[in-house]
């Protein structure tokens, strides 16, 4: 994190724990990396509240998942399957057991 240097920002809207979220927090508020950009966090729903005030850093809730076109395709998803299994079908993707 270090290598980011005071001008360096780090996003993250991947997952939380991909960050050391103690060393970030340490890290912003001392001024040794420029800012974050967060929409995960290491143990969501929680967000570690030393983030709050800080004028470095933006946070928004992980919404990567709820745009129109995910949420229509999911919904084609859940019609296909459903119809499947009333007509004694397999799905298109069906769950594996091992």
């Amino acid at each position: 994190m270090l290598a980011l240097g005071k001008d360096g920002i780090i996003v993250n809207i991947a997952r939380g724990a991909l960050i050391d979220e103690k060393e970030l927090v340490r890290c912003l508020m001392e001024g040794e990396i420029g800012g974050a950009g967060l929409d995960v966090f290491e143990n969501e729903p929680n967000v570690p509240e030393e983030l709050f005030p800080l004028e470095n850093v933006v946070l928004s809730p992980h919404a990567a998942s709820l745009t129109s076109h995910r949420i229509y395709d999911v919904c084609e998803r859940v019609a296909e399957r459903l119809e499947a299994f009333f007509s004694s079908k397999l799905p298109s993707t069906p769950v594996l057991n091992d």
